[in-house]
């Protein structure tokens, strides 16, 4: 089933059954209105009326519609004879028949919804909670008709009065606030359906209790969420528990299990495991079956899901016949112009499609697309049958409707990003960007299959600008709100987090020692669900404040980065890609299509002009990075060779379309992202001799982002820091046992001699003070983690010292790394922190307090995960003078998940950073060099380039010379002086 069209079926489920599966709560407190008398006379027509309209309950619960609506119809013309049009009980019986008319006719139970409303209205006032009833049945009419403001508007008034009267805490207000969290699911608002299901659910949660088989629902809707948002571990342990909580509190045939079933189903379907899928299908749909017969909502959905797992499995026939089933039921249910009915037709349209029946999958998505349009042209189901009508095209030979179709989809996706990534934690927003990578793919393998479209290539850039590296963007917005634009107590939630965050990473970095592991995790667990919830919090309550800066539209953003390109100038945007057919074989299975990764690149000049070129598969660039990397780092003469085979690979073919430009802004993804360009060689001259290089995430950053303040002044320098500060040294088979149990590797080097005192970085740092005699140096003790972490804002930041990346091994004398951290291509350390952020860091002095040597390591590693909490709005330039700082986890479009992503987002304009274990002396030098640069007056980049070039010509190997990288802004610094 796909993202983007749950709620439809969601939705049809709980209106069919009349609000079954909802919590089962107290009535509202019953104002007291005056009763006209009844003359005695009356009374035997009352009670007709009264026995009309409890046969009219009857018979609508077993669903004989008929026959409810005559009873229904009889009941209130007897009131009205007796009591007159106004009276409160005709309002009673309009309700009644409302709800026998709307399951198959939702237009006609409006009129009786809203008369009976004014009845109430009149007899009660406007503020009465008796009519709280009739807004709920209203409601269920718009959401039937997909007239979603007009639901959202009656629900929420029934949640005003329901709060007003009964309290914020109640049973009965929970019920409202899970009908509002479905009119935004419904549309596929997910991120403001879910505050209000999780609300929902704690109310529940603390009046029935936490085993209350009434908790499922709230389960069963919290995991839906969870399951369109791509958080598939939290989709599966809400339906999980909904399941067993149905189970135990409402027999193993209720209605309530099989929906948990089949949405554990759903979870395992989107995972592609379908063994696991089926059997919870089946049972789900024979529950279903013997509780509402063959002819049910609930029966429909079920044949539904089914029969996609029949399809995704090659049984083509078995799925037909069960969508064409489903299909005639959800016509005859709700009508042929339902949402639901649109669901079916594109499930039903991508199997003729697969199996090459273009002309029979046509006709159904139209008509689909048509009913979305009519009836919810949002985000969410229109997208769908965009993208998929658009593959349709593409198999039919009609690529520039395809491409039309493809771009309406993309600025419909990208509108639903931008709603969704205001409320989104980290993890949240990556398993989200995974969910929606694999239609950014499509558009690089359209635009790579369309070699002549202008169109197609300026939107396969538009969406590699928007969506590279945006994780980090949106984390980097938070910060910037929370430390420039929010009050006081957000940053003291802020600085709580930052807590949080240390001592998860000294926990998760110090293992589990002489406790059981099982203890050790849950320990992790609860620290690291501590810290997501203080997150999402602050993500909240930044929402508004990012929301105002907003990026481009995706029509927008090519010709807005073109007009921040300097005319020499061209943005080139490396993307690293699955490639896959728009157009499988007929027949051919979604695990059976052929995948390769490539790599794309997209060359956008300043006056507009995009060009995308193929740069063929990324196997053999990703091996001649590896060769080049190791030849670099080893030092060896076989650099030479490789840096040709690289620069043929990857930036030869680049050369016809970049014209007259010799400033380039180069975005690089997957390996290409932890080499330096600047080392490239054509045979005749470095590649730092021919450009001008820049360095960036994203293209997007080259966007203006005004400061609201100046930057910092001050200049910070962390520098030879003493790594033997602790009170006292412990002694040697103490020392090796502490760290033996601090490190999941047992190197001896590391254990006799973890971290070797770094000179170079003191006389680098007076060096600096000598140029700037304004830095503040913190060199030995002071040289602390804790020193750094709680820094004022910074202009400047310099740290020299040793850098790690816990990926390999062991390190070469004079350089700054940590041994058994850090090198190329061997074997790295096993038990590694999963968060990649852990994994890399900065070794600093020793903490005084520790009692021992184990609490003495940890207390100096600085990783990436706490420095992402620091305070860096307002600091133009932060240079890790160290080993492996530009070296993490590399996440296809999202970039290099270590210490450069970690800065970026705690705000620094540009960071500098090394990609490999460097030279204590020469970097040095190196550094020097850069800040007399910088003071006269060249930009923070170029600076960088030019010293580089002055260091080649002593150390001519590029080991030496070029190492670091400057990522970020590249003007000359402000207010920098002597």
């Amino acid at each position: 089933m796909n993202a983007f069209t749950l709620g439809a079926f969601t939705w049809m489920v709980v209106l069919a059954l009349g609000g079954a599966g909802c919590a089962t709560v107290d009535k509202p407190p019953v104002s007291q209105a005056p009763v006209a008398e009844v003359p005695a006379a009356a009374d035997t027509r009352l009670e007709e009326a009264q026995r009309a309209f409890e046969a009219s309950q009857k018979l609508r619960a077993e669903r004989k519609w008929a026959e409810a609506r005559a009873e229904a119809e009889r009941s209130l013309k007897l009131r009205e004879e007796v009591l007159g049009p106004t009276h409160p009980r005709v309002a009673d019986s309009l309700r009644q028949l409302g709800e026998t008319v709307w399951p198959t006719d939702a237009a006609a139970a409006e009129p009786l919804y809203l008369r009976a409303l004014a009845i109430q209205e009149a007899a009660y006032g406007p503020q009465a909670p008796e009519l709280v009833p009739q807004l709920k049945s209203l409601h269920s009419v718009y959401v039937n008709l997909g007239l979603y403001s007009r639901a959202e508007h009656v629900i929420q008034r029934a949640l005003t009065l329901q709060e007003a009267t009964l309290g914020k805490e109640h049973p009965e207000v929970a019920s409202s606030l899970r009908f509002l969290g479905q009119v935004y699911f419904s549309q596929g608002l997910y991120s403001q359906a879910e505050p209000l299901y999780q609300r929902a659910y704690d109310i529940w949660e603390a009046s029935l209790g936490k085993e209350h088989p009434e908790l499922a629902s709230a389960l069963n809707d919290l995991g839906i969420v969870y399951l369109n948002q791509g958080a598939y571990a939290r989709a599966e342990a809400a339906f999980e528990r909904a399941r067993a909580l149905a189970e135990a509190g409402l027999g193993p045939q209720h209605h309530m299990v099989a929906h948990s079933l089949q949405n554990l189903a759903r979870a395992y379907l989107k995972q592609r495991q379908y063994a696991r899928a089926e059997p919870l299908q089946e049972r789900a749909l024979a529950i279903q079956e013997a509780n509402f017969g063959k002819r049910h909502p609930l029966v429909a959905q079920a044949l539904d899901q089914l029969a996609t797992l029949h399809a995704r499995q090659g049984r083509y026939a078995q799925a037909e016949a069960l969508y064409q089933r489903a299909l005639t039921m959800v016509e005859e249910l709700a009508g042929k112009n339902h949402l639901v009915v649109s669901h079916v037709l594109v499930n039903l349209a991508r199997l003729h499609r697969n199996q090459g029946h273009y002309a029979q999958a046509e006709p159904a998505l139209e008509r689909a697309l048509a009913i979305r349009e009519a009836v919810s042209p949002g985000l969410g189901f229109t997208m769908d049958s965009l993208r998929e009508l658009g593959l349709l095209r593409v198999a039919q030979g009609r690529r520039d409707e395809a491409r039309e179709l493809f771009e309406q989809a993309f600025a419909r996706a990208e509108a639903r990003l931008r709603q969704e990534a205001l409320t989104f934690s980290e993890e949240r927003m990556a398993s989200f960007l995974e969910l929606v990578r694999g239609d950014e793919e499509r558009l690089y393998a359209f635009a790579r299959a369309s070699p002549g479209d202008a169109r197609v290539h300026r939107l396969a850039l538009a969406a590699a600008l928007l969506l590279k590296g945006r994780s980090a963007e949106e984390l980097a917005h938070t910060s910037r709100a929370i430390y420039r634009d929010l009050g006081p107590g957000d940053r003291d939630t802020f600085m709580r987090l930052r807590e949080l965050r240390t001592r998860y990473a000294e926990l998760a970095l110090a293992g589990a020692g002489k406790q059981e592991p099982a203890r050790h995790q849950r320990q992790l667990q609860e620290l690291a669900d501590q810290a997501e919830a203080l997150q999402t919090e602050l993500i909240e309550h930044s929402a508004p404040l990012r929301a105002l800066s907003a990026l481009p539209s995706p029509a927008q953003i090519v010709d807005r980065v073109a007009q921040a390109l300097p005319s020499d100038s061209a943005l080139v945007e490396f993307v690293a890609y699955e490639d896959r057919p728009l157009v499988p074989r007929p027949g051919t299975l979604e695990e059976q299509l052929p995948s390769e990764l490539r790599f794309l690149a997209l060359v956008l000049l300043a006056d507009g002009r995009v060009s995308v070129i193929d740069l063929g598969p990324a196997a053999p660039i990703h091996q001649a990075v590896e060769r080049l990397r190791k030849a670099l780092v080893r030092r060896t003469a076989t650099w030479q060779s490789a840096s040709r085979e690289l620069y043929r690979l990857a930036f030869k073919p680049l050369l016809p379309v970049l014209g007259k430009a010799r400033r380039l802004s180069l975005s690089t993804d997957g390996q290409l992202s932890l080499v330096p360009f600047a080392a490239l060689h054509d045979g005749q001259r470095f590649l730092a001799e021919a450009f001008h290089l820049g360095y960036h995430t994203s293209g997007k950053e080259l966007l203006p982002r005004p400061e609201r303040s100046k930057s910092a002044s001050t200049v910070i320098v962390v520098a030879d820091p003493d790594f033997d500060s602790a009170p006292a040294a412990l002694a040697s088979a103490e020392r090796s046992a502490a760290l033996e149990t601090f490190f999941s590797t047992r190197s001896p080097e590391l254990i006799s001699r973890p971290w070797a005192p770094l000179p170079g970085t003191r006389q680098e740092a007076l060096a600096i003070q000598h140029l700037l005699p304004q830095a503040r140096l913190l060199l030995g003790a002071e040289a602390s983690k804790q020193a750094l972490l709680r820094l004022p804002t910074p202009g400047i930041l310099h740290v020299a010292t040793h850098g790690f990346f816990l990926d390999d091994t062991t390190a070469a004398p004079g350089t700054r790394a940590v041994g058994q951290f850090g090198a190329v291509a061997d074997p790295g350390p096993r038990n590694l922190p999963p968060n990649p952020l852990l994994r890399s860091g900065l070794v600093l002095a020793g903490a005084r307090e520790a009692s021992s040597e184990a609490a003495h390591v940890k207390d100096s590693l600085a990783t990436a995960l706490e420095l992402s909490s620091m305070n860096l709005w307002g600091t133009q330039l932060v240079v890790l003078s160290a080993c492996d700082t530009g070296q993490g986890e590399v996440k296809l479009g999202q970039g290099v998940y270590g210490l450069r992503r970690a800065l970026r987002v705690a705000g620094a304009q540009t960071v500098v950073m090394s990609l490999w274990k460097v030279n204590d002396e020469t970097t040095r030098e190196l550094m020097v060099d850069y800040y007399r640069r910088l003071l006269a007056g060249e930009g923070r980049a170029a600076a960088l380039a030019e010293a580089m070039r002055s260091l080649r010509a002593r150390h001519a190997h590029p080991y030496y010379w070029a190492p670091f990288v400057a990522i970020g802004v590249d003007s000359p610094l402000e207010g920098l002086a002597p």
